[in-house]
């Protein structure tokens, strides 16, 4: 939950108002601010007090909140008053005066008190030391923009010559400043171009209010003059316009700079080109321009011509997901994201098999030739292409048919590129493959992309070629901790897919013959002296395990190869992180070595029995969070698919489990113990008829009370009760939110029936002096730390049962939901601090932040 939304204001007189005990506190807080004496307040402190002073601004729009706490005036009186006030004070006051103007009520009362243009007309900051400090500009910005939200505010800035202030500002060397003054701009635009919304507006001057026909006068003049940087700046105006706005008076807008825009295009040196792609990209997501066949779509294909590879990317990856796309455009933009790999294909100089991607190209090849050749470019725009080209692939429907065999191709030649593994013979090739040499950030790229192309139709024909390089990568002693994990990413996908096409073509051959070479060079991967090289390698083998465990022939390779004996020595990492990975990949092998029906595997590391033991010890005994996470993880899956029986009686495996991690200090451990009791409850009940299937909800049924005896004999004998009632009191709340959702659950399995009737059977009960006693911790909360075990018998199914029934779970579940700051976030503990702050508290001088 939000600070924000934490703070509570009180409703008084029907309406939001400030609650009795901040109006005592603000006057003093307000005094201490405006007063140069004290020490400047901490900025978090204001900013957190204007965010209350919105939240109250919002709810009451009325005039009362001044005149109910006039203090807030003669605080702005008494900064105004100061020969030099501190920039944040200034600052605050500022944006203070402009959330309060906000209603046009209290905007009328501060103007009658001339407050308002001594502080955002000539008479206030603007021609002082002040303003100097980028903070009271910031202030100065903030400000106006809350105040404009009616039309009398607009009357006020636009005579008093407040938009050539914010057309100033645009160019401001702060660059919060800057952007805030754009927004501003946008935000005094649309509301002035509103302000008649019967009226049409056209291209005619006279049509528009006063203060949009000043800021669009400004636009057109920045944009037809000399200025490199009044151009970026209504260049940036207009994009922040377009995507925020779609009404339909923006096109009358952009009718009377669309010449101007179209000529930057055509210029280029122009150093407005950058920008161009942001802004019709935003345009082309609003409805009032996409929906047109001619003009726009001309522009935009114009530019897809024109713009740099670089600056167009991003155009054209935006576009291809516009729906009213046209088809021709949607080709075009496909083509410029795919001309670098067109490049790289040709450049190569393979066998003619593949000449290229593309027919033809939509901008100058030896553009893209150019940029690929130099050594500053060329990471740089194959990086960003291949981006693209992933964002496209994750894509659930393609808007456009993707080359993917001649992707594929180009892929792995960059790949080669980089691992010095081809030498191409054209002088363009030479000259590539020398810049990408042991490039990891491209490599990094095309692993990615060469990832998310196991999935698409039509690069079967290469797959031999793929784990050719993929191989050459897991091999390389070049190949970096990243891209090595990239590459086991990659592969993983790769073999997956190999799998199904092994299933329906019944290559087993080659698919043996890949796995051996995989598990190979992992095996030695395994014993790298690199820590996150072992941990991505056990990583890398647990995801094989998860996907192919069920194929026969992956694990009779798996269990033919040193890696089950491996994977149980790195249990003892000195690494921590490698020691969870060791845990996680041990757990899923289980899978295959203990609980498959048959498991023909001997050998010391495969007797389950030191399996478990070992990993209930590094449950109990590991000095790091990681590896104990990751072993109640493994055991909570195990349980979930009903493999624990095979170890030992569940019930003792659970209590066991559950014993252990209640005294843990890691809150996802104890989390995670009870996510394991949540499915042993489930399981539990389930079987013993309780309810319908596992993890669904309890059926309303009434079932026989001897089933119900026997499973909370089963809870009880598994000491559950305890661990759950002791995890309501936990300092961490998500644990006892946790506890306390599985306990209504409980309840309600054990008390089918209505609200009404249950509390009547409840009421009927006595509540036994542990019941009571149970009570009374668990309203401590976190206080009950040290849990006490002798004030109720948590093993007595009885006590159990009335515990369950009489103890109000919905009171703590309330009480666990909130805030945790929920009190030390009000608005009367914020005005404390404040004071506290500036030192007029002589109870607590300390500063509270």
């Amino acid at each position: 939950m939000s600070t924000q939304r934490s703070w509570r204001i009180q409703r008084g007189r029907q309406r939001f108002a400030v609650s009795p005990e901040c109006s005592l506190l603000l006057p003093r807080v307000c005094a201490a601010l405006a007063d140069p004496r004290r020490p400047g307040c901490d900025d978090t402190c204001l900013e957190k007090l204007l965010d209350w002073f919105r939240l109250l601004s919002t709810h009451d729009p009325s005039v009362e909140l001044l005149q109910d706490n006039p203090c807030l005036t003669e605080f702005i009186t008494s900064v105004l008053a100061l020969p030099e006030p501190s920039p944040s004070i200034l600052s605050f006051t500022l944006q203070l005066a402009g959330i309060l103007a906000a209603s046009e009520n209290r905007f009328q009362l501060l103007q009658q008190e001339q407050l308002l243009v001594k502080l955002f007309g000539r008479e206030g900051p603007l021609d002082s030391g002040a303003w100097g400090d980028a903070s009271v500009r910031s202030g100065w910005v903030r400000g106006v923009h809350s105040m404009m939200q009616h039309q009398p505010a607009l009357r006020f800035l636009c005579p008093a010559g407040g938009l050539d202030v914010i057309f100033a500002l645009q160019g401001d060397p702060s660059l919060f400043v800057a952007s805030a003054a754009t927004q501003l701009l946008v935000h005094v635009l649309i509301l002035s171009a509103e302000s008649e919304p019967t009226k049409p507006a056209t291209t005619k001057d006279c049509d528009w209010p006063e203060c949009a026909q000043m800021i669009i006068k400004h636009i057109e003049d920045s944009l037809r003059s000399s200025s490199a940087s009044h151009i970026k700046q209504s260049l940036k105006l207009l994009t922040s316009l377009f995507g925020s706005c779609h009404a339909a008076w923006t096109e009358v807008l952009w009718s009377g700079v669309a010449k101007q825009i179209e000529s930057f295009l055509m210029e280029e040196t122009s150093q407005a080109q950058p920008l161009l792609a942001n802004l019709l990209l935003n345009m082309a997501w609003s409805p009032v321009f996409n929906g047109t066949e001619g003009s726009f779509w001309a522009l935009v294909t114009s530019a897809l011509e024109h713009l740099t590879p670089v600056q167009v990317g991003p155009l054209a990856v935006g576009i291809l997901r516009i729906y009213k796309c046209p088809q021709d455009v949607r080709i075009k933009a496909l083509t410029v994201l795919l001309q670098p790999m067109d490049c790289i294909l040709r450049a190569a100089s393979q066998p003619l098999e593949y000449s290229g991607l593309l027919d033809e190209s939509v901008s100058d090849p030896t553009t893209v030739e150019s940029l690929l050749s130099s050594k500053s470019s060329c990471a740089g725009l194959l990086c960003q292409t291949l981006t693209h080209l992933e964002q496209l692939l994750s894509w659930v429907h393609l808007p456009v048919d993707l080359p993917c065999t001649s992707l594929l191709h180009s892929l792995m030649t960059i790949l080669q590129f980089c691992n010095g593994l081809l030498s191409p013979a054209s002088p363009l090739g030479s000259t590539i493959s020398r810049i990408l040499i042991n490039s990891s950030r491209v490599q990094g790229s095309a692993l990615d992309v060469l990832a998310a192309l196991s999935e698409q139709k039509g690069c079967d024909t290469l797959i031999g070629s793929v784990f050719d390089v993929l191989l050459a990568y897991l091999e390389s002693p070049n190949s970096s901790p990243t891209v090595l994990k990239k590459t086991f990413q990659a592969t993983a996908k790769w073999l997956v897919h190999l799998q199904k096409l092994s299933c329906s073509n019944s290559q087993w051959q080659h698919t043996e013959k890949v796995l051996e070479g995989v598990f190979l060079v992992l095996q030695k991967r395994l014993y790298s002296p690199c820590w996150e090289v072992r941990d991505s390698s056990l990583e890398f083998l647990t995801v094989l395990i998860k996907h192919l465990r069920d194929q026969e022939q992956f694990r009779k390779s798996l269990l033919s190869s040193e890696l089950p004996r491996l994977t149980q020595d790195l249990l003892e990492d000195p690494e921590s992180y490698v020691r969870a990975s060791a845990v996680t990949a041990v757990g899923h092998l289980a899978f295959i070595t203990y609980f498959a029906p048959e498991s023909p595997v001997t050998g010391n590391w495969y007797n389950k029995e030191n399996t478990v033991e070992k990993l209930q010890e590094i449950l109990s005994m590991d000095p790091e969070g990681f590896p104990r996470r990751a072993v109640i993880s493994i055991f909570t899956e195990w349980l979930r698919q009903g493999c624990t029986a095979q170890l030992q009686d569940t019930e003792q495996f659970v209590s066991r489990v559950i014993q252990t991690v209640e005294h843990d200090l890691d809150w996802e451990v104890r989390l995670g113990g009870l996510e394991l009791a949540e499915i042993f409850c489930n399981q539990t009940i389930y079987q013993h008829g309780l309810s319908e299937c596992p993890y669904a909800p309890v059926s309303a049924a009434v079932t026989s009370s001897v089933h119900q005896e026997e499973v909370l004999k089963i809870l009880c004998r598994a000491k559950l009760f305890h661990f759950l009632f002791q995890s309501l009191c936990d300092c961490d709340k998500p644990v006892g939110q946790k506890a306390c959702d599985l306990l209504i659950v409980l309840r309600s399995t054990f008390y089918p029936v209505s609200t009404l009737e249950a509390s009547e059977q409840i009421g009927n009960s006595p509540a036994t002096p542990a019941i009571a006693w149970l009570q009374r911790t668990l309203r401590q909360g976190s206080l009950a730390q040290n849990f006490p075990t002798d004030g109720a018998d948590f093993q007595d199914p009885e006590s159990m049962m009335l515990a369950l029934g009489t103890i109000d779970l919905e009171e703590l579940h309330d009480e666990l939901n909130k805030s945790t700051d929920h009190l030390e976030k009000s608005p009367k503990s914020l005005l404390e601090d404040i004071l506290a702050t500036v030192g007029t508290t002589e109870e607590n001088e300390a500063d509270c932040y």
